[in-house]
C-alpha cells in the first residue's frame, strides 16, 4: 500500500511539520528549565542540553517498519494527521499546485485524501478555511475569497469545482441539484459484482445501528422483499430517498475489481452502501460500511492481504479507494461548450491496481479521455 504523494504536500508539508513539532519541543524544554533554576544558560551549555534531547528523541522515534508496503502505510497515517495541523498558507498553495482547470469563472483542483471539505467538529484545518488564502495566491491580494460548488467526502479524492462569484457558485449548485452534471467515480472493491454492469435503484436512509447507541448509518430501504420465495412489496420509510447508481467493472479478478461508478442521484454516502449493501462488493479501506453491525477495521480475505503485504491488524489503515475521476459540466455563461474535466488517480491508488492484479483501461468505455499515462497526484 502506497502513500500519496500529493506532489508538495505529501513530502514538503510533512517533513515541515514534523521539523516545527520537533525544534518546538527541544526550545521549549532548555528554556523552562532555565527560568525554573533562575539563572541564564550560556550557549554552550545551551548547545549540549539541545545535542542530548535529540538523541533522546533518535532512540525513541517509532520503530520503521522493513516492509515496504507497511511502511508506506504508516507514511500515509502520518500524512492524514499532518493535514490536519498544517499551516493553511503550505495547504493553499499545494492545493494551487493541484489545480486542473482554472478560467475566469472556476478553479478545479485534485482533492486530496483526508482533507474534510467543511469544519465540524475535531476538524482543525479543511478546505472551505483556505479558500480565501487560494484566492489570494491566484489572483493577488485584492481576490475575494473563491466558493464550494459541490462537497466531496472526507476520504474520497479527485475533482472539486470552486466559483470566483458567489452566483456562478449558485448556478453550478443548482446543476447539481437538477441532476445536470455527469459525474464518473472509479472505484476499487472486495470482489467483483454480478453482473458485470447495471443499475443499483434502491432507496436509501438512514438508521441507528443496533446496539451502538447514537452511531447512525445509511443503509438500504428497499421497496421490495422476499417472503417464502414471493416477492412482496413493503412500506417504504418517509425517510429514504431515491437513490440510482450505474456501474460498470473495468478490470476484475476472483477478489476484487476497478469499478466505474455515475450516480444518477446525489445521496449521503449512496455510492458506499449501494456497492456494499447492495452488490456486496465494499470499497476498499471501507471501514464503515464492509459490515453493518460493526464498527471495525474492514475484514479483507488472506490473498487479498497478501497481494498488498499487510497483515490484518494494519488494515485499519487502508484509505478509502474511491475517487471522483471525472465531471462534465454543460455550458454556462460565457461557455457555449460543456467542459470536461478530469482528474489524475492517486499514488496509493495506482499502487493498490498494481498489487492486486488490477489492469488500467486504455480508454474510456464511452471514449471520453485517454487514461493509459496518469500521474501521482
Amino acid at each position: 500500500m502506497a502513500a500519496p504523494r500529493c506532489s508538495a504536500l505529501a513530502l514538503w508539508v510533512w517533513g515541515t511539520g514534523e521539523r516545527l513539532g520537533s525544534l518546538l519541543t527541544l526550545i521549549s524544554k532548555p528554556f523552562c528549565s532555565a527560568a525554573a533554576a533562575s539563572r541564564p544558560l550560556d550557549a554552550q551549555r545551551l548547545a549540549e542540553r539541545l545535542r542530548a534531547q535529540k538523541q533522546e528523541q533518535k532512540t525513541k522515534k517509532e520503530r520503521v517498519p522493513t516492509n515496504p508496503v507497511q511502511r508506506r502505510v504508516q507514511e500515509l497515517v502520518r500524512f492524514t494527521q499532518q493535514l490536519q495541523r498544517v499551516h493553511p498558507n503550505v495547504l493553499a498553495k499545494a492545493l494551487s499546485r493541484g489545480i486542473v482547470h482554472q478560467d475566469k469563472d472556476l478553479v478545479v483542483i485534485n482533492k486530496p485524501y483526508g482533507l474534510p471539505v467543511h469544519g465540524g467538529p475535531g476538524v482543525q484545518l479543511c478546505i472551505s478555511d483556505v479558500l480565501p488564502i487560494l484566492a489570494k495566491m491566484l489572483r493577488g491580494h485584492k481576490a475575494e475569497p473563491l466558493h464550494l460548488c459541490h462537497r466531496l467526502d472526507k476520504e474520497t479524492t479527485g475533482v472539486m469545482v470552486l466559483a470566483w462569484e458567489k452566483e456562478v457558485a449558485h448556478q453550478v449548485q443548482k446543476l447539481f441539484r437538477t441532476r445536470q452534471v455527469a459525474k464518473k467515480y472509479w472505484a476499487i472493491t472486495v470482489r467483483a459484482p454480478v453482473p458485470s454492469a447495471g443499475v443499483v435503484d434502491i432507496p436509501i436512509t438512514e438508521k441507528e445501528v443496533q446496539g451502538q447507541q447514537h452511531h447512525h448509518k445509511m443503509t438500504l430501504s428497499p421497496s421490495y422483499r422476499m417472503d417464502n420465495g414471493k416477492m412482496v412489496r413493503v412500506r417504504t420509510s418517509r425517510n429514504a430517498h431515491v437513490a440510482v447508481t450505474q456501474y460498470q467493472v473495468l478490470s476484475s479478478t476472483l477478489s476484487s475489481a476497478l469499478l466505474e461508478l455515475q450516480p444518477i442521484t446525489g445521496i449521503k454516502h449512496q455510492l458506499r452502501v449501494h456497492l456494499s449493501f447492495g452488490l456486496d462488493c465494499p470499497i476498499l479501506g471501507d471501514h464503515k460500511y464492509s459490515d453493518w453491525n460493526r464498527l471495525a477495521p474492514q475484514k479483507l480475505s488472506v490473498g487479498t492481504l497478501k497481494k498488498l503485504g499487510l497483515p490484518q491488524s494494519k488494515a485499519r489503515h487502508i484509505p478509502l479507494h474511491l475517487h471522483a475521476r471525472q465531471l462534465i459540466l454543460p455550458a454556462l455563461g460565457s461557455r457555449n461548450e460543456e467542459l470536461h474535466l478530469v482528474c489524475k488517480l492517486p499514488r496509493y491508488f495506482l499502487c493498490s491496481l498494481s498489487r492486486l492484479g488490477l489492469e488500467m483501461p486504455s480508454q474510456d468505455p464511452n471514449g471520453d479521455y485517454d487514461t493509459g499515462h496518469l500521474g501521482a497526484q
